[in-house]
């Protein structure tokens, strides 16, 4: 039995990762962890989540499973901690069928102290067999970047959705199992992000750890441009003066990714292009040769650089803007995670989009792409019966999302759900009108004239002095 008087904790740390002490709040999470006491943890990128949920892991009986939405920030956590010696892994789709049948193995021995997936592959019948029997340990359940349960659950993952029936389903099977924590975590939750959270993912009256995103080694900055080539101009600029740093720049579809970093290359800029569109062995190469600097920068979608743990990035550019400030706020926050200086540019259209109709368009794709969502869930209810059970497809999951989410079913297990609709148009609507809400926002936050940094602080409801000034964003240096 593992001595834990005194400071174990800190030995622990200092065993596995060689840090001298933790930084506030990883000791409180930690503890909180492993008293089985359920937590939401909103911390900035680089202030250290994955230790808070990875050390209670090793030193703990049985399984943590943790719920990862890439493919790369799996890979990226798993290889660091098994480098060490410890017996963790990871399953994903893209797996070759020997590494999955090795890893299914282990699975099944309960060889394993922590388990990386995606809530796919958590929800597939072969890994829910396994977890559901009776002896099988499970300490606890993690979810990482949980800001997917809001801004993917809904449309693009509906399985984030169904998460909150995991841990009643299994304690209705393992009736001596000890309580299963669960913890979120994120670097981005607005008050209204949190308490979907907490709904859709069941928290019991959860601990919160809600650290400001602030991060005062990070330049904001915004530039307004008229036509399409000014904007190309604005990036050969910017590039021309990163004394070849290493970066990412961002954009909104893997079309244009493919066209900007076509016409980099020809100019003798030399990248990579990156989205979720190319196979995952090009994936991996990709992120491998940006890893170690063998490219300096890569022109990519939405799908590089979540979890990924780079110290040097010096620099992000925003070529098109997402349509959240959540999104923008997850994106500029991979920069400068070593502390020293990170520049964050954001290339913008004027607002009336005459010249330049870039932004206009990709804002209004977007958003017709959200509301057909939402209207053709209105249009399936009538299919779904209110008395008997339903069972999730591929043809209905997609819309038991939005309906998780306005709260208008009752998930009896994750793959079986009766509806209680009360009101559903209505809360539909509701939906729709908070998403219109947080693109004006957005705009509101690209057009401001006081600290970006102050508005970015107010929008996630952290509380600062009105005289606040970061001094570093564009507006500040400019005034």
């Amino acid at each position: 039995m593992m001595d834990r008087g005194g400071d174990w904790l800190r030995g622990e740390l200092n065993n596995i990762w060689g840090y001298d002490d933790f930084r506030y709040p990883q000791r409180q999470v930690i503890e909180s962890f492993l008293a089985k006491r359920d937590c939401l943890v909103v911390m900035p990128t680089g202030a250290g989540k994955s230790i808070c949920f990875q050390l209670p892991a090793l030193v703990s009986e049985g399984l943590t499973l943790v719920v990862s939405p890439l493919i790369a920030l799996m890979e990226n956590q798993v290889g660091e901690l098994k480098h060490k010696g410890w017996a963790v892994d990871f399953l994903h789709g893209e797996m070759g069928k020997g590494d999955r049948t090795r890893v299914i193995y282990k699975l099944e021995q309960q060889e394993l102290k922590l388990l990386y997936l995606s809530p796919e592959t958590l929800l597939s019948p072969v890994v829910w067999q396994i977890i559901s029997r009776e002896d099988f340990l499970i300490n606890g359940l993690v979810i990482d970047e949980a800001h997917c349960v809001v801004q993917w659950g809904k449309t693009f993952r509906p399985s984030y959705t169904r998460l909150g029936a995991i841990r009643p389903s299994l304690l209705q099977v393992k009736h001596n199992h000890p309580l299963m924590a669960i913890a979120c975590f994120t670097a981005t939750a607005s008050l209204t992000t949190q308490k979907i959270i907490c709904d859709t993912i069941g928290l019991n009256n959860p601990q919160k750890f809600i650290i400001s995103p602030y991060r005062q080694n990070i330049q904001l900055k915004i530039k307004q441009i008229w036509t399409p080539r000014a904007r190309k101009k604005q990036l050969i600029n910017f590039l021309n003066n990163t004394k070849r740093q290493s970066g990412l720049i961002y954009i909104r579809t893997r079309k244009e990714a493919e066209n900007i970093s076509n016409y980099l290359n020809q100019n003798g800029y030399v990248n990579k292009s990156y989205h979720g569109g190319l196979p995952s062995i090009k994936r991996r190469q990709i992120e491998q040769d940006w890893l170690e600097e063998k490219i300096k920068f890569v022109v990519c979608t939405n799908a590089f650089g979540m979890g990924i743990n780079k110290q040097n990035l010096r620099w992000i550019i925003h070529y098109q803007v997402p349509l959240l400030l959540s999104d923008y706020l997850q994106e500029i926050g991979r920069g400068g995670r070593d502390g020293k200086l990170s520049q964050a540019l954001s290339i913008i259209s004027e607002s009336t989009g005459i010249f330049d109709n870039t932004d206009k368009k990709t804002r209004s794709f977007f958003m017709a792409q959200t509301l057909q969502y939402y209207q053709e869930t209105q249009n399936l209810l009538p299919n779904f019966s209110r008395q008997s059970t339903n069972f999730v497809s591929k043809e209905n999951e997609l819309y038991l999302g939005i309906l998780t989410t306005a709260k208008q079913l009752n998930w009896l297990n994750p793959f079986q759900f009766q509806l209680k609709l009360n009101q559903p148009q209505k809360k539909i609507n509701e939906m729709i009108k908070y998403e219109k809400q947080l693109i004006i926002q957005m705009e509101q936050y690209l057009t401001t004239k006081s600290c970006r940094w102050s508005f970015l602080m107010g929008a996630f409801n952290h509380q600062i002095n009105s005289s606040f000034r970061c001094g570093v964003c564009d507006n500040c240096t400019k005034n």
